[in-house]
């Protein structure tokens, strides 16, 4: 047996913490580290694999022969095996061979811990760290102020393999290209924030990302992990912030993965009614023990500390809240209180949240969340779950499905576009038309709307402006913003040579517009999440299908009046309560010319008059455009 050196990261505090499941630095100490033993360079190496009789590492430096190099269990009953390698450093490829003290079965697995994967299909890990020296100082210093719940939050959901690719080569574009590509495009679109979709390490493009296997690496299928830094940098210091896709609620089966890991349910709860999910044929996360926890929280801190991302989007909590989420009667077992919620799990997003606002004040993390579970955006210390915002999924269904009716019914179903302010300030909402939305036969946005090629365009304009108009902050998944046609591939680029036809242009141009207006116009966000930031002037006329509202801010000279017409019907002399007598001018409108509409516009100035209207002492008359929005400055 080839010599391995005795030696330890850990710290009995490490362990300790570790047990407990308080311990949220683990990949400081587990995983693959390069150091110096007795003026020897090597790599120390640390497993969690309490079932195992030995654990060896294998790899090209030992033809992957198990036992040349077993690492030493530790003797405190922690579970942990680790040892020092000599000569052997970055670039190593290396798996774990464990043999279990369960009737002696054999696993061979990638490091839970690894920071570089082999790119998929193949699996092993690679020993690896980088010196990356950052450049986004200014962003890191300021972005409490672009990351804070009154600031405007226009986010750009993208998956990487999909946005835009090297068609000459067929190939994804590099994190170095879309440093470049992407981080102009988000920039000169005024978005605020892009949310990347998972590019922790997966094995399976068909999943998305969702189904992961490198929770410490990012994908190597767009390059090397300071390459990925070198993308964060750049959107950093172009004032652009970053969200990562994150998946606590489940991981893959795969044999290199972290299923049935030592030869034992180490990080799967053993029970398969909490333990396997049927709809994603995956294993789910035993939140209720320590070191799982600890790994997952360690996990999310990893992200914000090592790769400065600005916040993380929670993906499917609903599925880990409930003990019976798509489950029959009998499938699942009740809580110590007869409950279907999983207390494990409630308590895990509470420290989780905690832990990460402890340490990173200036982030946010957003739950995708479908249910009416209550307070899932408020503090942990007033009985919430601690989150930063939750998606507005609600909104989300009623508002596509409203606008793919034609506008001649849309009058009676004026409740149903209504309807979400009567919930908009409970949780602090993310507005999302995300990829769930144009795929699996849904259609794509533009394809959802009603009417001939104009009416279609000028739905979806009066859809978006609808969208930023309403409490709550914004997300749109990538296409959308110039109208794509086709359902989302994610084996396809975008298609990118519709921006050729004048329809598309303008809508891209609208929306870039439209964020620009979201930006500079504090009514818009900065009370986005209080009742004090709205004010219904009317929502009840439901034979004309128009919408009128006031925007407010924490300076009332800033208030801005929305008013949405939902039907192809030009409507003159159209009439508003206004609360005081001012005069009103239009600052944007959805059926400009140059967004492709028919130039319906408000040209003048117009004064309020003593004229009560709408329960407000004065009012005014406006001409409203087909299919259009307007707002006007007070």
């Amino acid at each position: 047996m080839a010599q391995i050196k005795p030696y330890s990261l850990f710290t009995e505090l490490d362990i300790y913490l570790f047990k407990s499941g308080t311990h949220y630095r683990l990949y400081e100490k587990f995983g693959s580290h390069i150091t110096i033993i007795d003026g020897i360079e090597g790599t120390y190496f640390s497993v969690w694999a309490p079932s195992a009789k030995s654990v060896s590492v294998i790899g090209d430096f030992n033809h992957w022969k198990e036992g040349e190099h077993q690492l030493n269990v530790r003797w405190d009953s922690s579970g942990i095996w680790e040892g020092f390698i000599p000569l052997i450093g970055k670039g190593t490829i290396y798996k774990y061979s464990i043999k279990s003290y369960n009737g002696d079965i054999k696993t061979e697995k990638a490091d839970p811990y690894a920071r570089r994967c082999e790119h998929p299909p193949k699996t092993a890990s690679i020993v690896w760290d980088d010196n990356y020296a950052w450049k986004d100082k200014d962003w890191m210093k300021k972005r409490k102020k672009h990351n804070a719940i009154d600031a405007p939050f226009s986010v750009y959901e993208v998956h990487l393999g999909s946005w835009k690719r090297h068609l000459e080569e067929d190939r994804f574009l590099s994190y170095f290209e879309l440093a470049d590509d992407l981080v102009n495009y988000v920039k000169d679109m005024n978005f605020t924030h892009v949310e990347l979709m998972p590019i922790m390490e997966y094995p399976y493009d068909p999943s998305w990302g969702y189904q992961l296997t490198g929770y410490f690496a990012p994908t190597s299928r767009f390059g090397y992990p300071e390459e990925f830094k070198y993308l964060v940098d750049k959107l950093h210091q172009n004032d652009i912030g970053i969200i990562l896709d994150w998946v606590p609620s489940h991981f893959p089966e795969d044999a290199h993965g972290l299923g049935f890991f030592d030869g034992s349910h180490l990080y799967e709860h053993p029970d398969k009614r909490k333990g396997y999910h049927q709809d994603w044929k995956s294993l789910i996360f035993n939140y209720e023990r320590n070191e799982v926890r600890s790994f997952l929280i360690s996990n999310a801190i990893f992200w914000m500390e090592q790769y400065h991302a600005d916040g993380l989007r929670v993906d499917a909590v609903a599925s880990m809240l409930f003990l019976d989420y798509s489950r029959e009667e009998g499938e699942w077992e009740p809580n110590m209180y007869g409950g279907r919620e999983n207390l494990a799990v409630i308590s895990f997003l509470k420290e989780l949240n905690k832990e990460i606002y402890r340490s990173f004040p200036d982030v946010q993390t957003i739950a995708e969340e479908s249910t009416a579970f209550p307070m899932v955006s408020k503090p942990v210390f007033s009985g919430g779950l601690g989150f930063g915002m939750k998606w507005m999924m609600g909104w989300m269904h009623d508002t596509l499905e409203y606008f793919a009716k034609d506008p001649i019914y849309r009058k009676y179903h004026q409740n149903d576009i209504t309807f979400s302010l009567a919930y908009a300030f409970t949780e602090n909402f993310m507005l999302p038309l995300s990829h769930d939305e144009v795929v699996y036969g849904k259609n794509s946005i533009l394809g959802r709307m009603p009417g001939d090629e104009w009416q279609r365009f000028a739905n979806l304009r009066l859809l978006y402006g609808y969208m930023f108009t309403h409490p709550g902050t914004k997300l749109l998944f990538m296409g959308g913003e110039f109208g794509q046609y086709n359902e989302w591939n994610f084996q396809e680029s975008l298609d990118w040579n519709l921006l050729d036809f004048e329809p598309h242009k303008n809508l891209q141009n609208y929306y870039r517009e439209l964020n620009k207006l979201y930006k500079t116009t504090p009514a818009l966000y900065e009370k986005g999440f209080s009742g004090e930031g709205f004010e219904w002037i009317s929502f009840d006329d439901h034979e004309n299908c128009v919408l009128s509202y006031i925007r407010k801010g924490y300076d009332s000279e800033n208030d801005v009046i929305v008013v949405c017409n939902l039907t192809p019907n030009i409507r003159e002399n159209y009439k508003i309560g206004v609360p005081l007598k001012t005069k009103i001018k239009e600052i944007f409108n959805s059926d400009a010319k140059e967004f492709g509409g028919s130039g319906i516009t408000n040209k003048k100035q117009i004064s309020a008059k003593k004229d009560p209207w709408n329960g407000k002492d004065f009012s005014v008359e406006i001409t409203l455009p087909p299919l259009g929005l307007v707002i006007f400055s007070t």
